[in-house]
């Protein structure tokens, strides 16, 4: 997380009045082979919303967010996902029930359904790409894992750390994707097998690195991860993370800071969501509208040309209200990938332009 999510089941970088804690290496000598969700809304409407081989370890620094962050907000924020708990959020959110895979109109499904559009076109390629606040999954870089080859996960809390380090050097304890890889793969009908698209991700994730999406510096000054990277990936985490629309515009702003000129960056998330639950933590999230995110996109990469109605994907749980999903896809040039809605059949994503 960057410190966040939403409907979804992630938490991401969390604010900086909480320095993130260091994170022990992933493994003596690397990662094997080198290495969201659902929330509530029990709130009206209101603001914003969005998208090999070698060895490594996770870095220890605490590179983002050391500083304390003196916004009221934010430090609540902060305070509220030290109570985070990995295992819980993942049993809730990606376990069945709720992580049931078998309905083509639930919300994972979409997920990795827009993901493996996306990406199936090589439109969305290059050597590097960072996920901007993981969270405790994966399931967010199974397509796109294929297309890079050197990716870096990141989050806030030490604890989102070590459990991708559990999956990612197949420890014992850690959380089964199995049946989202399964999934992956037969939605991009390539014949792979779920351990090869397991292997292949394992293999391409050189290191796990803290994050504040709250600082100028996301990753701090002197950062492993290769920089600027080719491509940015966000699953539900910059509205799961910002007290208010300001801070979600300006965490937007700082992570494109990471990102190369032309490179795309991919934003999934959802629209008028407030809180979710990560065990027994009721979690807040900035309730955003479409026009909120398209115009901090516009601030964050100059304009918005090309745009389409939003998904109208209702949810069955009577915990929260969420008025649909959205993809947000750059640069815009170069066709546009549209995900469609499965029951309007609207198109969903958002093109900017990267400049």
């Amino acid at each position: 997380m960057g410190w966040g999510g939403t409907q979804r089941a992630w938490p991401r970088a969390v604010p900086s009045s909480v320095p993130p804690q260091p994170t022990p290496p992933l493994a003596a000598e690397g990662w094997g082979g080198g290495p969201a969700a659902d929330k509530g809304a029990a709130r009206p409407a209101g603001h914003r919303v969005g998208l090999g081989g070698s060895r490594s370890m996770a870095d220890p620094r605490p590179a983002a967010g050391a500083a304390q962050d003196s916004h009221p907000g934010r430090a609540e924020v902060a305070s509220a996902y030290q109570r985070f708990e990995p295992g819980a959020y993942l049993r809730n959110n990606y376990a069945p029930p709720r992580g049931d895979l078998s309905s083509p109109a639930g919300v994972g499904p979409w997920k990795l359904r827009c993901l493996a559009q996306t990406f199936a076109t090589g439109e969305v390629s290059g050597h590097t790409l960072i996920d901007i606040g993981s969270g405790p999954t994966i399931y967010q870089l199974l397509s796109a894992c294929a297309h890079f080859q050197d990716i870096t996960m990141t989050d806030f809390l030490q604890v989102n750390r070590q459990e991708l380090g559990l999956w990612l050097r197949e420890e014992p304890g850690a959380f089964d994707w199995s049946v989202y890889s399964q999934h992956v793969c037969l939605i991009e009908g390539k014949g792979e097998s779920w351990q090869e698209k397991e292997r292949q991700l394992r293999a391409r994730v050189k290191r796990v690195l803290p994050i504040d999406v709250h600082q100028p510096q996301p990753l701090g000054a002197g950062s492993p991860a290769p920089l600027p990277a080719d491509a940015l990936v966000s699953t539900f985490c910059l509205e799961a993370v910002s007290p208010d629309l300001a801070s979600f515009q300006r965490a937007l702003d700082h992570i494109t800071t990471l990102l190369r000129p032309g490179g795309h960056l991919l934003l999934i998330g959802a629209l008028e969501e407030s809180w979710y639950l990560a065990g027994e933590a009721r979690l807040a999230v900035v309730p955003l509208c479409e026009e909120e995110v398209r115009e901090a996109l516009v601030a964050a990469a100059t304009r918005c040309e090309t745009s389409a109605p939003t998904p109208c994907l209702p949810i069955s749980d009577r915990r929260r209200r969420c008025q649909g999903h959205l993809l947000c896809l750059g640069p815009e040039e170069g066709g546009g990938v549209r995900p469609p809605c499965t029951q309007c059949r609207q198109p969903s994503a958002i093109r900017f332009p990267i400049t």
